[in-house]
């Protein structure tokens, strides 16, 4: 059955990243739309009246569809497109795989992102004038709190919710991979989560992510590199 995607995204939203990792680890054709959510777009905004990224459109049988928002995205793909499986096959590796993703979605975000991305990337999106240095400092302590976690999870285990990959990993990895764009991902310091990261910056899903730039926001140097 033919099934037509267009993906309405921003490159640097790590919401969007997770969907985007999703579809290619799964070898899903889409088309893509990059959005300036934050000007409002109305084309957008009747799309998804939050006015946030991401956003599916699919177009089977001549029947259109709009699924808003990443985790009920990610689990809509996961039901059209089963394999492979990005959310366990055990009932234990759901239940962590979901748990991580809200942990990535909601705690890092809020401690993290919320910190660094809006110091680094929305202020200059917004012309709202330079960072704060207080604000930037503790979203980097917070990044390390985060990051100590993840640690003394991969110690134990072979990616973050258990023995196979899953979409906790695309979450972590979508969040990780928009701070190390900016340069702020300390990763000498977290061995096991630079080996985990660099498992996954190698797999073809990855090199969609990896070429991502945006006009006046230039990556790191180290950014787009696998041995870094």
């Amino acid at each position: 059955m033919s099934v037509e995607r267009t993906l309405h995204h921003f490159p640097l939203d790590p919401a969007s990243r997770q969907v985007r990792l999703a579809l290619g680890e799964k070898r899903v054709a889409f088309s893509e739309v990059q959005v300036r959510y934050w000007e409002s777009p109305p084309e957008f905004t009747a799309l998804n009246p939050s006015g946030l990224t991401p956003v599916l459109v699919e177009t089977r049988h001549q029947r259109t569809s709009v699924v808003c928002e990443t985790r009920a995205i990610l689990e809509h793909i996961e039901e059209q497109e089963p394999e492979p499986a990005l959310l366990g096959r055990e009932a234990g590796e759901r239940a962590e795989a979901r748990r991580l993703m809200q942990w990535f979605d909601r705690k890092f975000d809020n401690e993290v992102n919320g910190f660094l991305l809006h110091e680094k990337m929305e202020k200059r999106l917004l012309r709202m004038g330079a960072p704060d240095l207080g604000a930037l400092r503790q979203g980097r302590d917070a990044l390390r709190n985060h990051m100590g976690y993840m640690e003394s999870l991969l110690q134990q285990r072979d990616w973050l919710a258990g023995r196979r990959m899953s979409l906790g990993d695309f979450a972590g990895a979508a969040h990780l991979s928009v701070i190390d764009y900016f340069g702020d991902v300390p990763w000498k310091d977290f061995p096991a989560v630079r080996t985990w990261y660099m498992k996954l910056k190698s797999r073809p899903c990855f090199r969609p992510i990896l070429a991502d730039r945006w006009p006046g926001l230039a990556p790191a140097a180290h950014y787009d590199d696998l041995d870094f």
